[in-house]
């Protein structure tokens, strides 16, 4: 009888020390998508105090009227990225009226109202407000995308209480954006309103119509800024994919008009499902949401190839995510493969929902402490370069690889991403150009860059990253941060323990697409 006990303890602490040997190939001879420059991105929202969903009020303070603009932890956490693209906008974003020039007569704060799109009455944007975001975004060096108010001037349909019918009025839009050619204030791109496109969400306009509508919202960007060099780029629509939608948009719309074809991402499901946590870790869950990065591509490639596809916002869970999971070490699993797997589908951008504000925020809304997935944002954002290579391994599907030319250094750097709770994977680096057995192994005798990241205490939803081993936490001047690597000897296998991530770089790796 202790005999079986003995041996049944052993079998089960056997089977959660796994090891796996996997070669992940990297094909260095050419790039197989490219993103931008800046692809990381993170929203602000304007959701109100009484923004609730699940009987819990997740936003707080975090929203744009209420926000604590000169907060330093704020600051330094848009200051780390040098620049941090930011998305101003939201579901509420086609009730704001803007209180400047002569078109608007009344111009009040949000209220509760039923009959509201999201519950909500029309809301106002004083420029005094207006002035102090500028100010943020322009002393932190943000790279900003203003989602203007896209039902000013329409009506509802008689026969279809979602849809919207008429013309935009762009005229409450123009004077915003000429106050702020005024000022001074740098606008990297300007979208179009926010989920009006096929059934939309609390709203919707016809794609003919809405294409006709950015037509004029880019004459109006080009007059306003009559040097190409300088000029905003024009979104939209910013909404859940739709083929037909899309495709007709882009037909409508025409040549050179839309720089971005933003889409929006909640593949997670509501925040309040008890599944939640076990979809981040399941591999064959994550891959589902492929096919629509994939059809994006392709309506791009096919109606559209001067723009780019860009993930307007995408906050896993939706209704302000998971409370448990959505601001924790475990969300990093399903966030980071995201950036992952829509840069090989050549996205340009990826802005996650939401930088501070509900539960799947980068920083804690209350006290602005970075939740894990801000460091994760943070090591993309300076190690994965724009050029996305093939990564590729015929091991388990819990191992995911990632691989990008390493962004300011020689080289590349992977993501490997390990969803199993038992198995080490033992990786090393084959160079797609060369298939034979000695060549397997890249960076013999040099030294590579490994940054290993793991939950506090073992933790899955712990809300404290470790790197190496070491808790990433604000310095004593609430600074972020130096993320550093631990170097190792590169001739050894890539140990990816469970439950982690691990960002690689491999400088000597010999990749000509990144030459």
């Amino acid at each position: 009888m202790l005999t079986k006990l003995v041996f049944l303890v052993i079998l089960s602490l056997a089977s959660r020390c796994l090891t796996e040997e996997v070669t992940v190939s990297v094909k260095g001879v050419t790039s197989i998508a490219n993103t931008d420059d800046n692809f990381v991105c993170a929203t602000l929202d304007w959701w109100p105090i009484n923004k609730c969903n699940y009987d819990q009020c997740p936003w707080g303070k975090a929203g744009l009227f209420s926000l604590d603009l000169k907060n330093k932890i704020l600051s330094n956490a848009i200051k780390a990225f040098k620049p941090m693209r930011i998305r101003i906008g939201g579901s509420l974003q086609d009730q704001i009226l803007y209180d400047v020039g002569k078109g608007v007569k009344h111009c009040h704060s949000f209220k509760k109202r039923k009959e509201g799109l999201f519950g909500f009455s029309k809301g106002c944007l004083h420029m005094d407000r207006w002035d102090q975001i500028n100010g943020l975004m322009n002393e932190t060096g943000a790279m900003v995308t203003f989602g203007l108010n896209a039902l000013y001037g329409r009506k509802k349909s008689k026969s279809d209480d979602t849809l919207w019918v008429g013309n935009w009025n762009a005229q409450n839009a123009r004077d915003l954006m000429s106050y702020t050619v005024s000022k001074g204030y740098k606008i990297d791109s300007y979208e179009l309103g926010n989920e009006l496109c096929a059934s939309g969400v609390s709203a919707k306009v016809t794609a003919e119509q809405y294409a006709k509508d950015i037509v004029q919202l880019k004459n109006v960007v080009k007059e306003l800024h009559p040097d190409p060099s300088s000029q905003p780029k024009v979104l939209g629509p910013a909404g859940f994919f739709d083929k037909k939608w899309f495709s007709t948009f882009l037909e409508n719309s025409g040549q050179d008009v839309v720089d971005g074809l933003t889409h929006h991402i909640y593949n997670l499901g509501p925040g309040n499902d008890p599944s939640l946590i076990d979809k981040v870790q399941d591999p064959f869950y994550l891959s589902q949401i492929a096919q629509t990065f994939e059809d994006i591509s392709d309506i791009v490639k096919n109606f559209g190839p001067w723009s780019g596809a860009w993930v307007g916002e995408s906050g896993g869970a939706y209704n302000s995510g998971g409370k448990d999971v959505s601001r924790t070490f475990v969300n990093g699993f399903w966030y980071l493969d995201q950036l992952g797997m829509s840069s090989t589908f050549n996205h340009k951008v990826y802005c996650r929902q939401a930088l501070i504000g509900g539960n799947y925020a980068l920083l804690n809304t209350t006290t602005f402490i970075p939740n894990p997935d801000y460091y994760g944002a943070l090591m993309w954002h300076r190690l994965m370069g724009k050029n996305v290579l093939s990564a590729t391994h015929n091991g388990s599907p819990y191992l995911r690889a990632y691989s990008h030319c390493s962004r300011d250094k020689p080289g590349i750097t992977l993501l490997l991403i390990n969803l199993s709770n038992s198995t080490t994977f033992d990786v090393s680096v084959a160079n797609n150009e060369n298939l034979y057995p000695d060549n397997i192994k890249c960076n013999g005798g040099m030294q590579r860059e490994e940054y290993h990241l793991t939950p506090e205490g073992g933790n899955l939803q712990s809300d404290v990253l470790l790197l190496n081993g070491t808790p990433l936490k604000l310095t004593e001047s609430l600074d972020i941060p130096s993320i550093n690597p631990e170097l190792v000897d590169a001739s050894s296998p890539i140990k990816v323990s469970p439950d982690s991530i691990v960002f690689v770089t491999l400088k000597g790796f010999n990749a000509p697409a990144c030459a």
